[in-house]
Formats: C-alpha cells, sequence, structure tokens
C-alpha cells in the first residue's frame, strides 16, 4: 500500500475508544490505514495515521504513478466530508496530503486578529472611543461574510477619529499572543520553513508582533494620524480577502515554495481565498461558514496544533 495522505485526529483527550472509533471512520470514508502514531504534551492529544486513499489505489497501474503525483483537494472532498459528519465530540481530524507533510520547505501564512492574536484590535481601539459594542456588532457580521470587508473596515475605523495617537501604545499593550502562536512560529522557523502573517487589522499593533517573533513576511492596514491623532481613515489600499490571497502567492512564490506545500490559518470570511488558495486551509476557531469551506479545522484554544497537521 502507498499512503499518500496522512489523517491527524487532535482533541483536549483521545481515549483509546476514540482511537478505534477513529479507525473506523477512516475505513469508512474510504482510506486504508497504515503506520498510526500518538503523542500529546498535557494540553491536547494528537493520533495521526498514513493512509492510502483507497479510490486512487484501485485504479490499474495507478499506484506507482502517485507516488510522483498530487493529492488534490477534488481527491479529498468526499473523505473528508464523510469525517466531518460522523466525527467525534471534541475531535477534529485533518486530512493532509503526504506531499505537503514531507515536503522540504513548508510556507505557513496566518490571519492575526483572533487567530496569531486573541484579540479584534479594532474593538479594543474602539473602545476608547465609547464605541466598541457597536463597532465588535459589524466586526462580526463582517467575519461572517454578510458584509463588505473593505467597507466595513472603513466605517469602523472612522469612528476613531479624533483620538490621541497614543491610545495605539495602550491597545499594544492588551495585546495577548494565542496560546501556542509563539510555539508553532518557533518550530516552523527551526525546521528551515517560512511562515508570515497578513492582516485586515493595523501595521502600527502589528509590527512589534511581527518583529519580535522573527516573521519572514507581515502586512495590515496604516492607521492615519494627523498632528497626534487618527484621522479615522486608513492610508492605502485595505488588506481584504483578495488581498490575502494575492500576498500569499507573492510569498510563496518568493521563497520559491510551491502552493501545494502551503498552509494558511484563519478565522473569518476575509480569510477565505487564502483558506482556498493554500495546500491545506485550516480554519482556526472560526465561523461556522469557514469552518465548511476549510480543508481542515482547529477548534482547540491552541494555535500550535497546527504544527502537528503540517508534520513539522
Amino acid at each position: 500500500m502507498s499512503s499518500n495522505v496522512t489523517a491527524v485526529s487532535y482533541g483536549l483527550k483521545l481515549s483509546l475508544p476514540d482511537i478505534q472509533r477513529l479507525r473506523s471512520l477512516l475505513t469508512d470514508a474510504g482510506l486504508s490505514v497504515d503506520a498510526e502514531t500518538r503523542t500529546g504534551d498535557g494540553r491536547f492529544e494528537v493520533y495521526a495515521a498514513d493512509c492510502a486513499l483507497d479510490s486512487l489505489n484501485a485504479e490499474p497501474g495507478n499506484a506507482d504513478a502517485y507516488a510522483e503525483a498530487s493529492l488534490g483537494a477534488s481527491q479529498l472532498e468526499g473523505p473528508r466530508r464523510t469525517l466531518a459528519a460522523s466525527g467525534i465530540d471534541g475531535v477534529d481530524t485533518a486530512l493532509v496530503p503526504a506531499e505537503l507533510r514531507n515536503a522540504p520547505r513548508k510556507f505557513l501564512i496566518m490571519d492575526v486578529d483572533s487567530t496569531l492574536i486573541q484579540q479584534e484590535v479594532i474593538e479594543l481601539l474602539a473602545a476608547y472611543a465609547g464605541k466598541r459594542e457597536e463597532v465588535t456588532a459589524v466586526t462580526e457580521a463582517a467575519m461572517r461574510g454578510e458584509l463588505d470587508f473593505a467597507q466595513s473596515l472603513h466605517a469602523r475605523v472612522a469612528v476613531l477619529a479624533g483620538l490621541p495617537a497614543d491610545v495605539v501604545e495602550k491597545v499594544r499593550a492588551e495585546v495577548k499572543l494565542t496560546d501556542g502562536a509563539a510555539e508553532l512560529v518557533a518550530a516552523f522557523q527551526a525546521a528551515g520553513h517560512a511562515v508570515a502573517v497578513v492582516s485586515g487589522g493595523f501595521n502600527q499593533i502589528l509590527r512589534p508582533i511581527a518583529e519580535d517573533l522573527g516573521l519572514h513576511y507581515w502586512i495590515a492596514n496604516e492607521l492615519e494620524i494627523i498632528d497626534g491623532a487618527l484621522s479615522g481613515k486608513v492610508i492605502g489600499d485595505v488588506v481584504d480577502r483578495a488581498a490575502k490571497e494575492k500576498y500569499l502567492r507573492e510569498w510563496a512564490a518568493a521563497e520559491g515554495i510551491p502552493m501545494q506545500h502551503t498552509i494558511a490559518v484563519g478565522d473569518g470570511a476575509n480569510d477565505l481565498d487564502m483558506l482556498g488558495a493554500a495546500g491545506i486551509g485550516i480554519a482556526f476557531n472560526a465561523k461556522p461558514a469557514v469552518r465548511a469551506a476549510a480543508d481542515a479545522a482547529v477548534n482547540l484554544p491552541y494555535l500550535d496544533a497546527v504544527r502537528y497537521i503540517a508534520g513539522v
């Protein structure tokens, strides 16, 4: 049997009956299970199984050719749907092409607000204008895909007009990395992979975070500051869902890394284009529509679960 996909399951706890149930689910999804590993660090547990997609290996003469081929998302769509529909409560399973997990260099790109960091920065800023609840409602609608992101961003930033620029420093002090974020970045970098973030937030907040983490690439929107106060505008084009995909493609190409070796992580509708373009798109504690569209979902509070999916 030629293994061409790895099933990676993760949850706070994975009992022996859970593992046995997962094996059965993988078989039902048309996968033949080969080598298995289990790991964990006290926060969450991981079960990984090297598998072969039976429908591919069943084709005459296909097994040898497949060793050189790329496993397309369409070929995994059916098994992924089967696993999502009949999974175990509290346990998610990602089906990852072996080509991606075994790639010598990979490219990880992540959203920032509610992914790399725990907060939505625009909401923290809006609190200083007494508009947090109003802005939060708009942000949530935008992340669900109910509003145009660029238009909603301009509307939300407008309420910041007149705030003294030093609120940016105050908000920066409130921002906390998501649990496991620093560990995820460090693991990728130590293995020689490239790491980037792309944000619909703001450079003034992201810059020190990106520099502290030593990220290869990063970009966000730029708040306009005039005479020591926020103008209520951003400078230049908004970093929206199309821009996120554009930067993924540009930066991966600059690193000489093919798209099938890229991993994208995000939580909102403005992440959907880059999630769809990447070798694997991962929804991190995401809105339902994003979870449904992504290749995999992490519903744990630990961002470094992504490294086990990627095989890093």
